[in-house]
């Protein structure tokens, strides 16, 4: 199978970065079906228009800066498959960058690294709140389904534009802090980023769902939603936390089978590349 272009060691425990597709979108409910395709998608297109070959060399097509962040693409697993590998990652003290598949499997993850890493910071983009609570279990519950494995005082969601009420209330319950695109508007991206690194604690996770960003860069998702974030706007944001430092990250949402030229998935695969390169900068 193809690996992800940003992949430079085939060697798991050399490797700070870790990439895992999890192709699996069992549990939405988006009227839109395709996400299961996106790990496969995104690495296809990540080679195509992210690397090129000169004279019999791979060269990145982006500045070549983390080269010596060694990133390892462990192909594809499942759903059952979840807490036995991110224990593992997690135990080697490696970060791993996932790619979905459905929301819900963030569930998964956060539940199973949380085991060995105690609590997080959660950062979580995304159009929707997925704070429902009357169900659970599904791509719209994931942060009601990962409370006892985050710190909501530490944690915040940045592109929320679509809540229910129920979610409304669950927000203000948990006191958790919300960024709309409108705030970025008006108080400017670069006061946004410093508040969301003020607020956060020790052990972050980044959750990216693409419908975060607006559907004129990332129309291939499953739920879109007008007025998102710009992805320059997203990629300055996610860098900063990169750099301030994070335990793992995924990518959820890509719809390869709604994308337009498969603008979605490269950017994805952009947005993966800005984290490994900034992670840990100081």
């Amino acid at each position: 199978m193809e690996k992800i272009c940003w992949a430079n060691t085939d060697n798991f425990d050399d490797s700070k970065f870790v990439v895992v597709g999890i192709p699996d979108e069992s549990q939405s409910h988006a009227l839109r079906q395709g996400t299961q395709e996106a790990p496969f998608t995104i690495r296809k297109i990540s080679n195509e228009r992210d690397s090129y070959e000169r004279d019999g060399k791979k060269i990145l097509g982006r500045p070549n800066d983390g080269a010596q962040k060694k990133v390892y693409d462990m192909g594809n697993i499942t759903r059952g498959e979840i807490d036995d590998v991110y224990d593992k990652i997690s135990s080697s003290s490696k970060i791993p960058i996932s790619i979905g598949g459905d929301h819900s499997i963030t569930r998964q993850i956060i539940n199973a690294m949380s085991n060995r890493l105690g609590k997080f910071s959660l950062v979580y983009f995304d159009a929707h709140p997925d704070f429902v609570s009357s169900t659970t279990n599904y791509y719209g519950s994931v942060v009601n389904d990962v409370l006892l494995n985050i710190k909501t005082e530490s944690s915040v969601q940045i592109g929320i534009r679509t809540p229910e009420l129920e979610e409304l209330a669950n927000i203000k319950k948990h006191n958790l802090q919300i960024v709309t695109p409108f705030d970025i508007s008006e108080i400017g991206i670069k006061e946004i980023a410093s508040s969301i690194l003020d607020k956060l604690g020790e052990n972050v996770y980044v959750s990216f769902d693409m419908d975060c960003i607006d559907p004129a860069y990332a129309p291939g998702v499953s739920v879109p939603v007008p007025m998102g974030l710009s992805s320059v706007d997203a990629a300055y944001i996610l860098k900063k936390i990169a750099k301030r430092g994070i335990v793992g990250m995924d990518v959820m949402e890509v719809c390869p089978s709604f994308d337009v030229k498969d603008r979605t998935s490269h950017l994805a695969s952009r947005l993966i590349s800005e984290v490994i390169y900034s992670a840990g900068e100081k």
